[in-house]
């Protein structure tokens, strides 16, 4: 099973999510939808980098990777290089 980590941006919110799926499309959705949790402020969330990793250890180590940047440049940087 792939997985991947992923970034989606609201922006009305000029927000950030990063996260990690084995199914983006109805992770997207399930973001999309009313619910509890960060990203139901926003209801604009597009899909903005995603990262395929054949592990789930893995892709849950890159995505806290990317998550401990804690920089909105360097996250930016990494969407820039590898546009969807």
């Amino acid at each position: 099973m792939e997985f991947y980590v992923n970034i989606i941006h609201s922006q009305s919110l000029d927000r950030y999510y990063i996260g990690c799926t084995e199914n983006i499309e109805s992770r997207l959705i399930k973001h999309l939808q009313n619910h509890k949790g960060f990203t139901s402020r926003g209801k604009d969330w597009k899909l903005v980098y995603s990262e395929k990793i054949p592990d789930k250890k893995l892709a849950l180590a890159r995505e806290k990777e990317i998550k401990n940047w804690k920089n909105r440049r360097m996250i930016e940087k990494l969407i820039s290089q590898n546009s969807i």
